[in-house]
């Protein structure tokens, strides 16, 4: 059975960056449509297969690539919880889970 997706109001707040950053370098929103979609799509695996995420250092926190970006979640007993969206090539000092 598939848990249920949380984000943070942190992940939230990333992933409406993005989607804004792509919007006004292309002077549309096909790209941050189908950014949506693949962010729909990828949640929706990782609520299904919590485990598909590839580990990290930090104790029960995975990441899924999706496109160019990451997305951190840590498994809950009962919920997925989204902990911040990231794009890899950010300086990764400043990642803050």
């Amino acid at each position: 059975m598939a848990k249920q997706v949380i984000w943070s109001s942190q992940a939230e707040q990333e992933f409406a960056n993005i989607l804004e950053y792509w919007t006004n370098k292309n002077r549309s929103t096909t790209f941050s449509n189908k950014l949506i979609d693949l962010f729909e799509e990828a949640t929706e695996l990782i609520s299904i297969y919590p485990e598909i995420g590839q580990l990290t250092d930090i104790e029960n926190v995975r990441h899924k690539l999706v496109r160019d970006y990451l997305i951190f979640y840590r498994i809950d007993s009962d919920a997925i919880n989204i902990l911040t969206v990231w794009n890899p090539r950010q300086n990764p000092n400043k990642l803050k889970l």
